[in-house]
């Protein structure tokens, strides 16, 4: 088995509805009754965002998302699949219970 991130990409800070939530629930059952649930969660808004520069001795904060763009990730999953077949059919689940469009991406 091989983990996959799902980033959910959205293009405003609205919440999901309430019919939204019903199917994202009834997914993640779904995936945790099927074994290839790791993590799931949603993220606050770009402007709630802190970049961290440690690099070179004192870090340094900077409010706010790191780009500024239309979309960007309003939360994520990390799922188990046997192969990218069946996490590419898991994320089209994703896609359909959030309402918005998924990147899928294998873990290294």
């Amino acid at each position: 088995m091989a983990q996959y991130l799902m980033s959910v990409l959205f293009d405003s800070s609205d919440l999901a509805t309430a019919e939204e939530m019903t199917a994202i629930t009834a997914f993640n059952k779904g995936l945790q009754a099927d074994g290839h649930w790791v993590f799931a969660g949603g993220l606050g808004a770009p402007e709630t965002a802190t970049v961290v520069d440690g690099r070179a001795g004192e870090a340094l904060f900077t409010d706010g998302p790191y780009v500024e763009t239309k979309e960007f990730v309003a939360g994520l999953w990390v799922v188990e699949a046997p192969g990218l077949d069946a996490a590419r059919r898991i994320a089209a689940g994703a896609s359909k219970a959030c309402n918005r469009r998924v990147e899928l991406r294998p873990f290294l």
